[in-house]
């Protein structure tokens, strides 16, 4: 192979990489984009049956420690503001998705948590998924805060930074 054909073959595929990329980060303001996945029941679940609420999409799995260690914060945080109105809303949902590729580890950390969002799913094609490939997603935890209108407000809120950002939008 010529030198030049070379560089060319490298320059293309760091380019495709590079664009491959920045097509599905998301962003804050940006639209999120909307998924599906499989419900414990075996029903399709999608995220833009949610809108008209704040929706916090949660990438997880049940061998992530991070993850497991703010399930109890997460669900903590529902409980409060399920129901809430805001500024612009009414009610507060988990649209928690698991890039576990065992359904049964997934279901079992489901209960050891005493996870009861309505809106929990599995997407077993780990960060190959459809739903960890269109929101960018290569680490866990990662989230995403979505308003009522479908556009990306928050990213990654974790501890109490997610009770303070949701209470402030109450205001």
């Amino acid at each position: 192979m010529k030198k030049s054909a070379l560089i060319f073959f490298v320059l293309l595929i760091t380019v495709s990489i590079a664009t491959s990329s920045f097509i599905y980060r998301q962003n804050i303001g940006q639209t999120a984009p909307d998924i599906s996945v499989v419900s414990k029941s075996g029903t399709t679940i999608r995220l833009s049956s949610l809108r008209g609420k704040y929706v916090l999409v949660d990438f997880w799995a049940s061998h992530c420690g991070p993850c497991r260690k703010e399930n109890p914060n997460l669900l903590s945080v529902y409980k409060k503001y399920k129901n809430t109105q805001f500024k612009d809303g009414k009610g507060f949902e988990v649209f928690q998705v698991s890039i576990d590729k065992s359904r049964s580890a997934w279901i079992s950390a489901i209960q050891k948590d005493g996870l009861t969002f309505a809106f929990q799913g599995l997407d077993s094609l780990g960060y190959d998924s459809p739903s960890a490939k269109k929101y960018g997603i290569h680490s866990i935890p990662s989230n995403f805060l979505i308003d009522p209108k479908g556009k990306i407000i928050k990213k990654d809120l974790k501890g109490n930074f997610l009770s303070s950002y949701l209470e402030d939008l109450t205001h």
